[in-house]
This record gives structure tokens, C-alpha cells and sequence, in this order.
């Protein structure tokens, strides 16, 4: 049985349906493609249409609309909890405060969403479509994403703050995405959304001038990235500054921030570690060496790993919020 084939259309990978329910496992029966195929037939072009439409605007919201849909589903699963406001919200977790971004994205999705089929599709399907989209729209893969996702009724501020840090070992990373449901190669290739964005110097300015605590720089830091990121982030600098997290290929989704890693260039420590750390040999340097290699290996296993990210059970009931920012009156 052949497994390997894709099309090439519009410049990117097209995975055919039939290759990702072979490759993917995980595929919640709760859910399905067609969900809204009568009761809101334009969903995804609509979709599609506002998310050109805000790349259009600024190419960096296509990667801070898919973190938002990583920060997410591993709070709570994949229901739209990071989208709402209050006290207690995930906006509000230390990983997302002055972070997160897009929010007003969605909103505007949303609304042109229930201007066509009121009170018929989720905020958590929307989120998770509009990251498909930021993918497929920077030259990433496309697929098919199963539907039927409700809101959650309750953020979660704690569970948040326990997201996964770039200032953490492999290993504390690993397990986080195990707790989830997740495996070691959903790491490595959800790690790879890392290929487009941009982080702010707090998240990596540890490594830049007294990594070990001895007053020298992290030694896995490639020395001509180091000393331009030294300049970009000097000590007392500014903070909230930003670098690419791809240097040499910002804005595009393909396979050279594995090339980068090969090379000592990955800008966050939760980056550079699935390549050089101890840990690493006999866990997720062998994938990032084939992702280097080989972008439609990639591209295949990160499609995978989107599905199954995205059936992240919240275990809990739901609604259809009419605004993706409070639960329904």
C-alpha cells in the first residue's frame, strides 16, 4: 500500500485524505470533516479569506494564530478556553501575558463566520481551522480537519502556567506532551511550527551572556547568530524586542529551522536541545536530522500531529459561544 504520495498544488504540499487517515492515528470519532456541510457550507472559505486577509496585513499573526492554537489544546483540550476574558483567564498565564496574540484575528473570523451561519459553528473549530490555514497559506501542508469541537464553559489560569517553557530540560517537555497524550514525535514536529515567528528576547536572552551561571554564553549557540542576537538583545535591554525563530526563512512554514538546529541556530533552548542535548541522541536528534533531510517527512508528520493535537478531549460539556470572548448568557 502506498503511503508516500502527496500533490503538489500551489506551491505546497497537498496530503491526500485517504494517506492521513492511513498515517494518522488518533482520529476522534466525535468529530468529522463534514460536520457543518449543510449547515454552514462556506466555513472554510470564509476562514481561509480572513486569515489572507490578516497575513495580508502582517506575514507574523500566521504563527501567532497557530500558537494560539497550541496554547489551547493543551489546557483544557482543544475547546477555545484561551480565547476567554475574565479574572481567571489564559491570557492572563504567565506564557501567554503580553505574548499570546490574535485574539482580535479570531473575532474578526468569527464574526464574519456567524454573519453567514449564526449560532451554528465553535470558536474552537474556528481557531482550530484558521491554524490550518497560517500553515497551509505560508507553504506548509494542507488537510482536512475534523469538526465538532464545542467551547469550554471555564478557563484554566493554572493549568497555563504549566504550558511547556523554552527554559526547560528535554526531558520536563517530553513529559508534558505525554500528559497530553502526545509523543516524543509530536514534539520534535510540533516543535517545528518554530520555522516561521518571531520570540521576544526574554524567552532566549538567558543564553546569550551567562547561560551557565559562569558568565559565558550557552555553548551550543552558533558564534555569528550569538553575537548578532548579543546586539539585538544586549543586557538591561528591552525585553519585549523580537528575533526570528528562523533565521534565514521568517515568514515561510518549511524545514529549515531543522536545517538551522544541525547548525547550532535555534533560537529558543527548547529548540536547540532536540538536537544537542544529552537527552536528545537517543530520543528526538534522530527526527530532527530526517526533518532536515527531508521536508515531506515533515510536512507528513507534522500534519499528524496537528490531528491529533487537535483531538485533545477537553472531557467536559460545551457550547456554541456567540462571542469567543464570554460563555453564552
Amino acid at each position: 500500500m502506498k503511503t508516500q504520495t502527496a500533490k503538489v498544488m500551489g506551491g505546497h504540499v497537498l496530503l491526500t485524505v485517504f494517506t492521513l487517515f492511513m498515517l494518522c492515528s488518533g482520529v476522534s470519532a466525535q468529530l468529522n470533516p463534514e460536520i457543518y456541510a449543510k449547515s454552514c457550507p462556506s466555513l472554510g472559505q470564509i476562514v481561509r479569506n480572513q486569515v489572507t486577509i490578516a497575513m495580508n496585513a502582517e506575514k507574523r499573526m500566521a504563527a501567532s494564530l497557530i500558537r494560539l492554537h497550541f496554547h489551547d489544546c493543551f489546557v483544557n483540550g482543544c475547546d477555545a478556553s484561551i480565547l476567554l476574558d475574565g479574572t481567571d483567564s489564559e491570557k492572563l498565564a504567565i506564557p501567554n501575558l503580553n505574548s499570546a496574540r490574535g485574539f482580535e484575528v479570531v473575532d474578526t473570523i468569527k464574526a464574519a463566520v456567524e454573519n453567514a451561519c449564526p449560532g451554528v459553528v465553535s470558536c474552537a473549530d474556528i481557531l482550530t481551522l484558521a491554524a490550518r490555514d497560517s500553515v497551509s497559506l505560508s507553504g506548509g501542508p494542507r488537510w482536512r480537519v475534523a469538526l465538532g469541537r464545542k467551547d469550554g464553559l471555564v478557563a484554566n489560569q493554572n493549568s497555563a502556567n504549566n504550558l511547556p517553557s523554552p527554559f526547560e530540560p528535554l526531558d520536563a517537555i517530553i513529559a508534558k506532551f505525554v500528559a497530553v497524550g502526545l509523543n516524543i514525535t509530536d514534539v520534535v514536529a510540533l516543535s517545528g511550527a518554530h520555522t516561521f515567528g518571531q520570540a521576544k528576547c526574554g524567552l532566549f536572552s538567558n543564553r546569550l551572556f551567562n547561560f551557565t551561571g559562569a558568565g559565558t554564553p550557552d555553548a551550543t549557540l552558533e558564534t555569528s547568530l550569538l553575537s548578532n542576537l548579543q546586539s539585538v538583545c544586549p543586557l538591561g535591554g528591552n525585553g519585549n524586542i523580537t528575533a526570528p525563530l528562523d533565521n534565514g526563512s521568517t515568514d515561510a512554514f518549511d524545514n529549515n529551522y531543522f536545517k538551522n538546529l544541525l547548525q547550532g541556530k535555534g533560537l529558543l533552548s527548547s529548540d536547540q536541545i532536540l538536537f544537542s542535548s544529552e537527552l536528545a541522541v537517543n530520543t528526538t536528534k534522530g527526527l530532527v536530522e530526517a526533518y532536515s533531510r527531508n521536508q515531506y517527512l515533515f510536512f507528513r508528520d507534522f500534519t499528524c500531529s496537528m490531528i491529533r493535537m487537535g483531538n485533545i478531549a477537553n472531557g467536559a460539556s460545551g457550547e456554541v459561544r456567540k462571542n469567543c470572548r464570554v460563555i453564552n448568557n
